[in-house]
């Protein structure tokens, strides 16, 4: 016992472990959570400002588009006012400019009227009857206007002292014979005639169509079946003559000549008249304005249409168609002499004689300076 004793190991004190000190730790994590609470405020406020600072630049950007957009606008408009007052300054510098070359021809003119003479005076006017002349023949066609007036003119120049007129009345005495030479046309007349005609064809009826009735009928002459019995006939004969004489007038045989053709309906009897008075009226416009080709074409149609429409045997057709003939033989553009050959010679009279005035009123003016110039020497 006491060897097994003394062979058991030394016994070991148990001694109870120090305890760790843990409160820094906690105090470290507790600071570190502070901070953590402190750094997510701080971005959580840091964030807000920036949405903050975003949503102000947002609103000045827009309000800065809207202040330019404003203020673009007004300087267009602004743009656009300057250039409305610069075209209506270029109008009325424009305008001045004109009035005042206006007024430098006017007293231009004056001062040349004053120079003028009495043979100035009835070659312009002897001018400006030229002109009508010419202006009636060659726009109007008016050859009755035209010869008065170069008849007139005639007359004012007879009236002149100008001797250099001479070429100039013989042009005009050869013009007055060339329209003299042509026959007028009367164009008024012909107009009131196709009227009268269009006025016919309303007065048409439908009577006066070819196919108003069935043509070509022609009665069968049965003959003269009435035998004449004497005075001893017996009744029974005379009944049985009347009785056929009575059928006869009853029942009529007709034989065809022509083929029939069918029946206008009102519509297109309408349409036979209103397509006669165009073509008339296309005959009058030719008339006004003088166009041969157009007028004998509308007349032709015309006449056509009546011919295969109208029954030739009805009065106012018949009076219709001769009218419509004898104006295809008027001649509504006859061809028109030159007269513009005195005009131009009276213009060249007039320029020399202007030309000479103005040598003279030179040559005045310089022997006017040369008597004042010998004056101081003197």
């Amino acid at each position: 016992m006491t060897e097994t004793t003394d062979q058991l190991p030394a016994t070991i004190s148990k001694e109870s472990p120090k305890r760790q000190r843990l409160w820094p730790v906690w105090l470290i994590a507790l600071l570190a959570l502070a901070l953590a609470i402190a750094l997510a405020l701080w971005s959580w406020q840091q964030w807000n400002n920036h949405q903050a600072v975003q949503q102000s630049l947002t609103n000045l950007q827009q309000d800065t588009q809207q202040l330019e957009d404003l203020y673009g606008d007004r300087g267009s408009q602004q743009n656009q006012r300057i250039q409305a007052l610069e075209q209506k300054l270029a109008a009325q510098r424009e305008l001045i400019a004109t009035q005042q070359r206006q007024i430098d021809h006017n007293a231009r003119e004056l001062l040349e009227a004053g120079n003028r003479t009495r043979t100035d005076w009835l070659l312009a006017e002897a001018e400006y009857l030229l002109r009508i002349a010419n202006q009636r023949l060659m726009i109007e066609k008016d050859i009755r206007g035209a010869l008065s007036a170069l008849q007139a003119a005639d007359e004012v120049l007879t009236e002149s002292d100008d001797i250099g007129v001479y070429p100039v009345r013989q042009q005009l005495a050869r013009e007055i014979l060339a329209l003299k030479g042509i026959s007028g046309v009367d164009r008024t007349g012909l107009y009131l005639q196709l009227e009268a005609a269009i006025d016919s064809i309303h007065q048409l009826t439908d009577q006066a169509l070819i196919n108003s009735q069935a043509p070509g009928f022609i009665a069968e002459d049965g003959g003269d079946s009435s035998s004449e019995n004497g005075s001893n006939a017996n009744a029974l004969a005379e009944g049985w003559d009347t009785f056929k004489t009575t059928l006869k007038q009853v029942v009529v045989v007709r034989r065809l000549d022509e083929p029939v053709k069918p029946l206008l309906s009102p519509d297109q009897s309408a349409y036979a008249r209103l397509n006669l008075q165009l073509m008339l009226e296309e005959a009058e416009m030719a008339v006004l304005r003088g166009n041969q080709p157009l007028f004998e074409r509308a007349l032709a149609k015309a006449r056509n249409t009546i011919d295969n429409w109208y029954d030739a045997s009805n009065a106012r057709v018949m009076a219709l168609s001769n009218t419509l003939t004898e104006l295809a033989d008027r001649n509504v553009d006859p061809t028109l002499p030159d007269i513009s050959k005195s005009l131009g010679l009276l213009k060249e009279r007039l320029a020399g004689r202007l030309q000479a005035n103005d040598e003279d009123d030179s040559n005045a003016r310089s022997s006017g300076e040369t008597e004042g110039n010998g004056g101081d020497d003197s």
